[in-house]
Formats: C-alpha cells, sequence, structure tokens
C-alpha cells in the first residue's frame, strides 16, 4: 500500500551540508511488528517514544558530527538503493526527530536552537492542555522507588498463578451479585442520588488509584519505570493517573498488551472483593463506597477503558495487538495522505500503512473513533449542562473553538504556506473551496426531505368497553372470546341473589300498600293520596330492581368482535359494578390516535403536511395510507392508551404519580388520522404505532438549528 518514496527532493540542499546525530542519551531497541523489524529510539529524560524502520535507522545511525548529511545519505543510497530512504523521507525523517529533541549539532547556534525547541514543545503541550481541558493532567511525584521495593508483589500477581486466583476471585463475585441481582437492581437505581454523590466519587478515586498502579506495577514487573504520577481532571473530577508509556519499548506486543489490560485486570480484581463485603454488610459507610467502587469499576471498563475508539486502555491494547504502533496518528496520517494524493494532487504524498489490510484498519479506525469521540463528548457535555448549565455553556465554547475554529484556521495556514503544496496549491485551494460549497450548497440551499414522527395508537371508531352493569356473580359466558355478535346477541349472564330478595321485598311492599289502598277506599278517604304516592314510589323501586336485574344478561350494543380474553377466567367469581369486562370492538373502520408534541404542533396548525402515512409495531413493512385527518387544537395531558406512556413501555413521558400510566408530564396535541384497512395489514384495535407527517421540503441547516433551538428550549429553557 506505501507508495515508493522519491528519490531526490528539491528540498534537499536545506540540509545537505549540515552536521548532525542522534543524542548519547537516546536509548535504541528493537522490536518486530507484522513479522518486520522495526526500531524504537527512546528519551529517557522525556519519555518519548519514535519509531524507524531497518533502512531508515541505518541511514540515522550513520550520522555523526564529522560527517554532513548528504555524505550519510549518498553512503546508504550506494549500499542498499532499493531500501535507502529518499531524499524527501530522510528529509520528514530528520525534522521529526529534530522536533522530537533527538539530534543535536556541532553548530554553536545548537543550545538557541535547543531552548527554541524546548519552547515549542512547552507551547504545544499547553495547546494540548487547553484542547483537552476535560481530561487535563497534572504530575505531581515519581513514584519508581516505591514500585522497585514492591517488584516481588508485582512478579507474584503477574503469573499464571496470579492468573488462576484472579479468574477463581472474579467468577465468585460475580456468582455472588447473581444472587443478590434484585438489591443490586434497587440500588442502581439511586446512584445519582444526592446522598450518593460524595460515596461515587470515594469509590471512583479508590477504584481509579487500584487501576493506575495496576499499569505501574505491570510495566515494572517487565522491566519498565515508571517516573510520573500525578491527578487527572476528567470532567473536572480530580482523580489519580500514572504514565507506563516506558512499556512502549517493550518487544513482546503480550507484555505491552498487558501493561495496558492491567489497570482493568486488578480494577476487577478488586471490585470482587468490594463486592464481598458490599453483600455481606447492611446499610452504611461501608457497604456504600463497596458498591460504588462495583459500579464504577462496572461503567468505566465498559464505557470508557475496554472501548479501543477512545485513547484509554483499549486503544493501546489494540494497537498492540494489530502490530500498529501509533494507531491514532497513523490513522489520521492515512486520510491526510488520501487527500493530498487523490484531492491535492501531490505525487510525492507517502502513505503511513505499509500493506493493504493495514490501510483498512486505519481507515476505519480514523472513521469510528471520531464519530465515538464526538458522541461520547457531545453526551459529556449534556451531562454537564443538566447539572451545571454554566459550565456546560462554557465547555461547549472551547468545544465548538477547538473543533471547529481551530481545525479552519489549521487548513487555512496549511494552505497558505505548506511547502509540500508550492506546485499544487492552486489545485489544493481549489478543491477546499469547492468541497466548503458544496457543503453550503447541500446543507443550506438545497432542499431535503422534511419529516417528522409522532407516536400512536390504533383505535376502532366503534368500540364500546363493556362492564358489569351491576354487582352479581358470572355464571353463564354465552358469547366466546373473539367471537363476531350482532346487535342484542346475549354476551355472557351474571346473577345476584340479594338482588332477587330485593326485588321479592319490593313487590311485597308493593302488594301491601296496594291492599291498604284498597281498604282507605271504603273506610279512610282522606288517606288515599300518601298511599297512592307510596304505591307509585314501590313500582318505581320494583322496576329499578327489576331492570337491574334484566342487565345481569348482558347483550351486545351494536355489531363488532367480542374481545373478552380473561373473561373464562371471572366464571364463578364475583364482580363488581363497573369493572370492564371485556371490549366490543368494530373493525370495519378505525383512526390513529397519534401524540404530537408540542416542539411539531406548530406546522401541524401551520397546514404544512403535505402527507402521512402509519406503520404499526409488528408490521413495519406495511404502511397504511391516511385518507383524513383532524388536529384536536386543544392541548391535552391524558393519553389516549397506557401503552403510549413509559409505564407501558411507550416513548412519552408519564407522571410517575398517576397509577394509570395515561397522565404525560408535558401538554401535547392529538391528531385522529383515519386509515384504509388494506392487505397485507392486520389492524388490531389497540396496537401501537407511529405516523409519519411530510412536511415540504427544507434545507438541513434549517432543520438542524430548529431542533437545536427546540432541545435547547426544551432542556434548558435557553
Amino acid at each position: 500500500m506505501a507508495d515508493a518514496p522519491l528519490t531526490f527532493s528539491e528540498s534537499w540542499y536545506r540540509i545537505a551540508q549540515q552536521r548532525v546525530s542522534l543524542r548519547s542519551h537516546v536509548v535504541v531497541r528493537r522490536q518486530f511488528f507484522r513479522g518486520e523489524r522495526w526500531y524504537v529510539l527512546q528519551d529517557p529524560f522525556n519519555n518519548q517514544f519514535y519509531r524507524v524502520r531497518p533502512a531508515a535507522y541505518a541511514f540515522v545511525a550513520r550520522l555523526t558530527p564529522e560527517r554532513t548529511v548528504d555524505a550519510v545519505w549518498n553512503e546508504c543510497f550506494e549500499a542498499d538503493p532499493d531500501q535507502a530512504p529518499g531524499q524527501e523521507e530522510a528529509l520528514t525523517l530528520l525534522a521529526q526527530l529534530y522536533a522530537a529533541n533527538l539530534l543535536q549539532s556541532a553548530m554553536p547556534a545548537d543550545s538557541v536552537q535547543l531552548f527554541e525547541r524546548y519552547t515549542k514543545r512547552r507551547q504545544r503541550e499547553k495547546s494540548a492542555f487547553l484542547l483537552n481541558i476535560m481530561f487535563a493532567r497534572v504530575p505531581l511525584l515519581d513514584p519508581d522507588t516505591f514500585l522497585k521495593r514492591c517488584l516481588p508483589l508485582a512478579r507474584a500477581a503477574f503469573s499464571w498463578l496470579g492468573l488462576a486466583i484472579w479468574a477463581a476471585v472474579v467468577l465468585m463475585a460475580i456468582k455472588t451479585l447473581v444472587d443478590h441481582s434484585a438489591e443490586l437492581k434497587d440500588q442502581t437505581s439511586g446512584i445519582l442520588a444526592p446522598g450518593n454523590l460524595v460515596w461515587l466519587y470515594v469509590g471512583l478515586v479508590l477504584i481509579k488509584a487500584v487501576h493506575e498502579f495496576g499499569h505501574a506495577f505491570a510495566c515494572r514487573r517487565f522491566g519498565g519505570e515508571v517516573h510520573t504520577m500525578g491527578v487527572m481532571f476528567l470532567l473536572f473530577t480530580p482523580i489519580p493517573y500514572m504514565d507506563a508509556t516506558a512499556s512502549w519499548s517493550f518487544r513482546s506486543r503480550w507484555e505491552r498488551a498487558l501493561v495496558g489490560a492491567a489497570g482493568m485486570i486488578v480494577e476487577l480484581f478488586v471490585a470482587s472483593f468490594a463486592a464481598f463485603i458490599w453483600a455481606s454488610t447492611g446499610p452504611g459507610a461501608i457497604h456504600a463506597i463497596a458498591y460504588n467502587m462495583m459500579f464504577v469499576a462496572g461503567v468505566s471498563t465498559v464505557v470508557f477503558n475496554a472501548n479501543p475508539l477512545l485513547r484509554f486502555d483499549g486503544y493501546y491494547i489494540l494497537s498492540d495487538l494489530l502490530d500498529i504502533p501509533n494507531l491514532h496518528q497513523r490513522s489520521t496520517a492515512l486520510l491526510r495522505h488520501f487527500v493530498e494524493y487523490y484531492a491535492f494532487g501531490y505525487s510525492k504524498s507517502v502513505s503511513p500503512a505499509r500493506t493493504t489490510k493495514e490501510a483498512s484498519w486505519l481507515t476505519f479506525f480514523a472513521i469510528a473513533s471520531g464519530i465515538y469521540r464526538f458522541v461520547v463528548f457531545s453526551t459529556v457535555l449534556f451531562f454537564l449542562a443538566d447539572r451545571f448549565l454554566i459550565l456546560g455553556l462554557i465547555m461547549a465554547a472551547v468545544c465548538a473553538i477547538a473543533w471547529v475554529c481551530v481545525p479552519i484556521w489549521r487548513l487555512v495556514a496549511y494552505l497558505a504556506t505548506d511547502p509540500r503544496l508550492e506546485r499544487t496549491r492552486p489545485r489544493a485551494i481549489a478543491v477546499c473551496a469547492g468541497a466548503a460549497a458544496i457543503l453550503v450548497l447541500l446543507t443550506a440551499v438545497v432542499p431535503f426531505v422534511n419529516r417528522f414522527r409522532a407516536p400512536g395508537v390504533l383505535q376502532a371508531k366503534s368500540y364500546s368497553v363493556i362492564a358489569a352493569p351491576a354487582d352479581g356473580m358470572l355464571v353463564d359466558i354465552l358469547a366466546p372470546d373473539g367471537a363476531a355478535v350482532t346487535p342484542g346477541e346475549p354476551l355472557f349472564r351474571m346473577t345476584n341473589r340479594e338482588l332477587e330478595l330485593r326485588i321479592a321485598g319490593a313487590r311485597a311492599q308493593l302488594d301491601e300498600s296496594e291492599a291498604m289502598q284498597r281498604r282507605a277506599l271504603r273506610q279512610s278517604t282522606a288517606d288515599l293520596q300518601p298511599l297512592a304516592s307510596r304505591v307509585e314510589a314501590m313500582q318505581q323501586l320494583l322496576k329499578r330492581f327489576q331492570d337491574e336485574q334484566a342487565s345481569l344478561l348482558v347483550r351486545a350494543p351494536h355489531a363488532g368482535h367480542w374481545v373478552a380474553p380473561t373473561l373464562r377466567e371471572l366464571r364463578g367469581a364475583w364482580i363488581d359494578r363497573g369493572t370492564p369486562v371485556g371490549q366490543l370492538v368494530d373493525e370495519t373502520q378505525f383512526y390513529f390516535s397519534a401524540v404530537v408534541s408540542q416542539n411539531e404542533a406548530s406546522r401541524l396548525f401551520a397546514q404544512q403536511i403535505r402527507g402521512a402515512e402509519v406503520r404499526l409495531i409488528g408490521q413495519a413493512g406495511v404502511t397504511l395510507p391516511v385518507t383524513s385527518r383532524v388536529v384536536i387544537p386543544a392541548e391535552r395531558r391524558n393519553l389516549p392508551s397506557a401503552a403510549l406512556g413509559w409505564i407501558g413501555g411507550g416513548a412519552v413521558p408519564v407522571s410517575a404519580s398517576d397509577s394509570s400510566g395515561t397522565q404525560a408530564t408535558e401538554p401535547f396535541f392529538e391528531v385522529r388520522a383515519n386509515v384504509a384497512n388494506t392487505a397485507p395489514a392486520v389492524l388490531v384495535h389497540g396496537r401501537g404505532g407511529r405516523i409519519r407527517f411530510d412536511l415540504p421540503a427544507e434545507p438541513l441547516l434549517s432543520q438542524w438549528i430548529r431542533r437545536l433551538r427546540q432541545l435547547l428550549q426544551n432542556r434548558y429553557g435557553v
């Protein structure tokens, strides 16, 4: 995959007569990557590393204060013209070694240049500190002496016996957590409660201290030195860190990978003991600290440390296992090579990838890590803004400068001053201008499909909830569940012995009142009026009881399908009046009741809807056309169905105090859309789904700005 290095360079005259050499303190180690031999140059004073291939090292190793660069290059070229670095590659190599302070010169001004290089390096470190302020590091002390004293412990821990003990402890801890899963779930729900934040931070500091010492001990175990220990401000939260980059010089990639994984290994080991303590203690400080250590170990391992897309442990492990050192830098360099070579026409650009497979890995990593970093940083910004709005806004401004302004400034400076573009600068500027114009055109000018979706539930236009008309016992089921019934057809029968006794008592009182009325006709006409009123009252009471008794035979109020899946289980049970028993659904006509948030409601009333279609859960491949729709203009809070709310598994936030699960936390607007019953759709009353509204086409930038404003307004009231 790598392009052949150019033999000659137009800029060679700049360094041809210079006399330089490697500094005397530079340590050289030999390593093998993907079966090839490489040389690693280490500066032990600042713990920096630089990797070169054998031919390049042969050139660098020949450099002495007595010989010019041109003489050394000619010697290497004559000895091995096929493998010797070209002048362009030699220029790049010497520039990088010079910037890394690995070269020295016999010129008197070298001390001044050394100070300038030191100053520039410090400026780069400060710039990196500001650009990565959410992960800033402050070194404090040198722990190497302590690590030397504990070296016997490190050798025992990182051995086959140590592995067996670790596996046994971790497996026992997993079993303990499974046995206490219910208690673990309950305590996890309150992890961010105000009373737990202090214990969460204590657990974070303890587990991260153990994590960093794991890296340090593993590095010392295989011969590396660890001279830096300090504090890293992770999202402005101080936690310990150690610099174990000396492992980069290890010849075995498995040793380097083990150093990268050592933090997680030790972290899980200590978290396992925390699990034992948590399971065997009651509420209190020790119980809380043990739980939070477990939580931090689990979350940090999955989201950060084990993830290879962020430059944490997983990244270095992947880099070692793939035998691709400097994975992040080389993946970025590969993308730059693609742009320079294919877009800018810079034919001298050399790919950092040695093979096609390596190029594939680098390309995939560059794209995936960029997307993942953007997602993680965006999530972190919202997390901060949710709790500290001012801090979140400041960090958003810093990230905007680091991710937008700084790259644009560097691009402009690169296009204007980079010597590699001397012959292709007009083309490079034209390509960048054209790309910017196309980007602006596609995002701000060209209209794109504009849609929004809303959750809802399918409902039959004619349906009835059949409830018990009176108190009684279910004795007969006259229409089975799922049967098609006609108006007036019996569904089920209930009986009420107490009601029968009331009817008998009311009939006896009516007979008595009528007898008294007949006697008053002969003996006391003055009592006729009161008795007549009493007879009429008894008749009304008897009729009410009889109507109630007649209602115990429940009939279908209209045609439809009888839906009562639990009716058979209620046979012989006492049912209170008003208790829902089933539903009678007319499946000839349906409408979709959708819940539209206030963010999208303005476009509903502005009559911008050009079309709509419905998709039901379980029938994603079937589209239901909307024949007509009605927007209910008043704001509502009660959902059409509990299935739309969080309690019922839906997407609409509902009030936690509402047991029915239909009380929405924010007002919404309801849209009722009539849908056509077309094959192969299967329309079932109460089935959830989503409706898609088609709006007039609009540029992407306008859509993004509107959604961002809605997000800020809803979430922060900005």
